[in-house]
């Protein structure tokens, strides 16, 4: 019995680390996430920490609100109205079609290929925006487009002649729509396939109904995952201004293109006035953004 205890103490003895050994332990763990962290910190967080405060300064460096102020001026409040309804305009006709091809590719019975071809194309659309998407939509819609041009010679249908216009409102709508569909694809296919079967079996063995079936489960487990994805919609179209400005240039007054202007010095060369304005911009995208992390927490509760 001696023995064994002996050789129990010096085993033990031989394995435990020292104290020292461990109090040098690297956190080696934390490296593959340093530069994720690093390009945030660079990138997002100090320049937004940056135009927050230059929003509340003047040229002389001392604090005032006279920025924040000036944002009630008609031409900023119209420009961010019309960005507002560009993007909630963009945002529901996307989500609603996203939601309509997300369902079919995933519960309608189709080829499976159908769904990796879906998707694919849905990964590289909602990326493809900028300038090569305003000359494709130049190119089919515009006054000279190829679409315009089949409808009038095939169909006798201007559409210029019924009052549609490619750099206008709607103009800039359909082309935001481009990218939210995919987009709303990519992101409501994981909470689709998160519906469990054996909650329709369930259904169906109480004797409810497809619509019934749809209507009391369905609606209620997908509706948070689709208000968190339109709010992410209605973000990502309210920052966007290369695919805008590209496309209309200076014609269509919303916030980016008002704040682009207001930077580069071809409107009144204000640059702190250019800071409340993105002041404004980042409070309403942080809104949205926190809206969808609250949807998004409350879906994957009952996905889980």
């Amino acid at each position: 019995m001696t023995d064994l205890s002996f050789s129990d103490h010096a085993v033990a003895g031989k394995t435990a680390p020292p104290a020292e050994a461990r109090s040098l332990k690297l956190p080696t763990q934390w490296l593959g996430v340093a530069p994720f962290f690093i390009f945030a910190i660079m990138f997002l967080i100090l320049p937004t920490l940056y135009l927050m405060l230059g929003a509340f300064q003047n040229d002389a460096g001392e604090f005032t609100f006279e920025n924040i102020a000036e944002l009630a001026q008609p031409s900023i409040v119209a420009a961010y109205w019309i960005s507002i309804k560009v993007s909630l305009a963009s945002s529901l006709i996307g989500a609603f079609a996203g939601l309509a091809i997300a369902i079919a590719i995933v519960r309608g019975g189709l080829p499976d290929w159908i769904r990796s071809a879906t998707l694919t194309f849905s990964g590289v659309a909602s990326n493809f925006a900028g300038v090569p998407l305003a000359f494709a939509f130049l190119a089919t819609l515009g006054r000279l487009g190829l679409a315009t041009v089949i409808l009038n010679t095939l169909f006798g249908l201007n559409i210029y002649a019924h009052g549609f216009n490619i750099l206008s409102f709607w103009g800039l709508t359909l082309t935001y729509v481009y990218f939210q569909i995919p987009l709303m694809v990519v992101i409501i296919v994981p909470a689709i396939d998160g519906l469990k079967k054996e909650w329709g079996e369930a259904a169906a063995t109480l004797g409810a109904t497809m619509s019934q079936y749809w209507r009391m489960v369905v609606i209620p487990v997908i509706w948070p995952s689709f208000l968190g994805t339109v709010i992410l919609l209605f973000a990502n179209a309210f920052g966007a201004i290369a695919t805008a400005y590209a496309l209309t240039g200076s014609s269509l007054n919303i916030v980016p293109i008002l704040l682009y202007a207001q930077i580069r010095g071809d409107v009144l060369h204000n640059a702190h006035l250019g800071y409340a304005i993105a002041f404004g911009m980042i409070l309403i995208t942080g809104l949205a953004n926190v809206f969808y992390i609250w949807f998004r927490t409350r879906s994957e509760r009952w996905l889980k």
